[in-house]
C-alpha cells in the first residue's frame, strides 16, 4: 500500500505530469516507431529485458587485452608549432649555407603557405643556438633547453613526425581528434570512454591553458570536446581564477545544505525522462550532475598547493607559485595524476614564430623548460613515471628557410608539416632518438611517424588496440585513428 501511495503521489506531481504530456495513443504510435514490434520481440525472447548492452558496451568488452604500460597521460601541447631547428633536430651542415636559396631538389614541389609562397628566394637560415649531446643515449638538445637536457635519458625524441595539415586550426584539430574537421572526439574523450576513471570524484579528462603565454593562435574548447561520444567524456577545463571550474560553486547567499536533496529530485526527473525517451544523453546528464556535486569538495582540495614544500616550488621554478602559469599547471598536473586522473592536457600558446624567432623562442623556452623537466623528475621520484606517459610537442614544425626579411639576428620560420620533432617519456617508452630527417630537416630520411601512428602507439601503451576502440555514430563506426595508423614499435621499450 505504501509503495502504491508513493507512486500515485509521484505521478500526480506536475513535474512528472509534464513529462508525460503528449503520450496519448497517437503520439505513442508516432514516437515509439518500432516500439510495438520490440514489445512483441520481448515476448518471443521469453521476457528478456530490452535494456540489452549497447553496441558500444559490446565493443569495449571485446577489446583485446593488451598489457598496459601506462595508466595515465599528461600531454604538454606547445601550440603554434615549435621549431625543431632550435630544439632537438641539430643540423650542423647548415652553418655555411646562410642566405642560400633552398634547392628545388630538397623542396620537391611541396606546398607552401600563402605567407611565403610569393617569395622569390627561400633563404636558408641555420639556428643561432648551440647543441650538445646528453645522457647515455647521446641525445641532441639545444642550449635553450638546459633543464630538459638534464632529463634527456628519459626522453624518446621522435624527429620524423609528419602531418598533412599546413595551417594551425586544422593541424591542431587533427592532432587532438585524429581528423582535420571539427566534430570528432578528442584524445582525452576517447580515453575517458575506453578506460573510464579511477577517481570517481574528479573528471577523467582535465585541461589547463597557460595564462602567461602569448595568444598568437586561438584555442577552442572543441579541442577537448567529446564530439559524438556521450557528453560525460568531454574535457573539463580548470582555470586559474577564483572559480577553477565554471558553474561548480554555489551562488552567493546559498548555503547548499539542500543541494543533495535537490539533485536527488532532479535525478528522478531525469530518470523518468529516460524511461520515456531512452535517450543516452539523459544518463550522461545524470552522471554529470552527480560528478559536479562530488567535485565541489574534491576540486578545492586538489587545487590547494599550500602543503607543497619550498623544494617542490623551487624544482618547478618561480612561476609555480603564480596560479595559471605553465609552471603552476605542471605542478597541478602532478597532483591530478596522483589522484588518478586519466588524461591531463596542458596547452601553452606562443610558438608561432614567423618573425623575431630568436627573441621569441627564448621567451617560450624560459616559460616551459624548467617546469617540463621538473614534472618528469617529480613523477620519477614518486614512482609514477613508470606508469605515466608524458608527451611534449606541437601541431607541426618550421621551415629551414626564413619567412620574410632575413638578417643575422632576426629571422622567422614558416609552417612545415613534412617533418618535425616531439617527444614521449615514461611508461613503456624507449629513451633515445627515433627517426631521421635530411640535412635541411625538410624531408624524412628514416622511420616516418604519422599523427595516426602516434595516436595508435599512445593507445597501445595504455593497453588498447587502436583498431578496436570504436564508437558507432550515424551509421558509421568511428575511431581515433580513423582508418589508418600503426603502432611504432621502435619507440617501445
Amino acid at each position: 500500500m505504501g509503495n502504491h501511495h508513493e507512486d500515485t503521489c509521484r505521478l500526480n506531481h506536475p513535474d512528472f505530469q509534464s513529462l508525460d504530456q503528449g503520450l496519448d495513443r497517437r503520439n505513442f504510435l508516432q514516437k515509439t516507431a518500432m516500439g510495438l514490434g520490440a514489445a512483441a520481440l520481448q515476448v518471443l525472447m521469453g521476457g528478456q529485458s530490452l535494456q540489452a548492452k549497447s553496441i558500444q558496451d559490446q565493443i569495449l568488452e571485446a577489446l583485446p587485452k593488451i598489457a598496459p604500460k601506462a595508466k595515465r597521460v599528461v600531454y604538454l601541447f606547445m601550440s603554434g608549432g615549435p621549431s625543431q631547428f632550435e630544439t632537438f633536430d641539430y643540423k650542423p651542415n647548415l652553418k655555411n649555407m646562410f642566405g642560400e636559396g633552398l634547392p628545388d631538389s630538397v623542396r620537391k614541389g611541396q606546398r607552401l603557405t600563402g605567407m611565403s609562397a610569393n617569395q622569390a628566394v627561400l633563404p636558408i637560415v641555420p639556428s643561432l643556438y648551440n647543441f650538445k649531446q646528453y645522457g647515455e643515449n647521446r641525445t641532441w638538445v639545444s642550449e635553450l633547453l638546459p633543464y630538459t637536457a638534464q632529463v634527456a635519458d628519459e626522453l624518446c625524441v621522435i624527429k620524423s613526425m609528419y602531418t598533412e595539415q599546413i595551417n594551425h586550426d586544422p593541424a591542431i584539430t587533427f592532432f587532438q581528434t585524429g581528423h582535420q574537421l571539427p566534430g570528432r572526439p578528442s584524445i582525452g574523450s576517447w580515453l575517458s570512454y575506453g578506460l573510464g576513471s579511477e577517481n570517481q570524484n574528479l573528471p577523467a579528462f582535465i585541461v589547463m591553458v597557460s595564462k602567461n603565454a602569448s595568444k598568437d593562435q586561438p584555442l577552442y574548447s572543441r579541442l577537448w570536446g567529446n564530439g559524438f561520444l556521450p557528453s560525460e567524456h568531454q574535457g573539463v577545463q580548470f582555470r586559474s581564477s577564483k572559480d577553477p571550474v565554471l558553474y561548480l560553486n554555489n551562488p552567493e547567499g546559498y548555503d547548499g545544505e539542500d543541494r543533495k536533496e535537490m539533485l536527488e529530485y532532479l535525478k528522478k526527473l531525469n530518470q523518468a525522462q529516460n524511461q520515456t525517451w531512452a535517450d543516452p544523453e539523459v544518463e550522461a546528464r545524470i552522471s554529470q550532475y552527480e560528478m559536479a556535486f562530488r567535485m565541489q569538495t574534491s576540486v578545492p582540495e586538489v587545487m590547494d598547493v599550500s602543503s607543497e614544500s619550498d623544494e617542490v616550488f623551487d624544482l618547478y621554478g618561480p612561476g609555480s607559485r603564480d596560479k595559471g602559469t605553465f609552471a603552476a599547471n605542471c605542478l597541478l598536473a602532478r597532483k591530478l595524476l596522483e589522484k588518478d586522473v586519466r588524461f591531463v592536457q596542458l596547452y601553452h600558446q606562443g610558438w608561432d614564430h614567423h618573425d623575431a624567432l630568436p627573441k621569441n623562442i627564448i621567451t617560450q623556452c624560459k616559460q616551459t623548460d624548467q617546469a617540463t623537466a621538473a614534472l618528469i623528475q617529480d613523477l620519477k621520484r614518486r614512482g609514477m613515471l613508470e606508469d605515466t606517459l608524458v608527451v611534449w610537442g606541437g601541431e607541426f614544425g618550421r621551415t629551414v628557410y626564413s619567412q620574410g626579411k632575413l638578417s643575422a639576428n632576426g629571422y622567422g620560420r614558416d609552417h612545415h608539416p613534412k617533418c618535425f620533432s616531439m617527444w614521449m617519456a615514461g611508461a613503456g617508452v624507449k629513451p633515445g632518438s627515433y627517426g631521421e630527417t635530411d640535412d635541411f630537416s625538410y624531408n624524412i630520411s628514416k622511420d616516418p611517424v604519422h599523427v595516426h601512428d602516434f595516436h595508435a602507439t599512445m593507445l597501445h601503451l595504455l593497453g588498447i588496440n587502436h583498431e578496436e576502440l570504436i564508437f558507432k555514430s550515424q551509421g558509421r563506426r568511428f575511431r581515433l585513428t580513423d582508418v589508418h595508423g600503426k603502432v611504432v614499435k621502435g619507440v617501445l621499450s
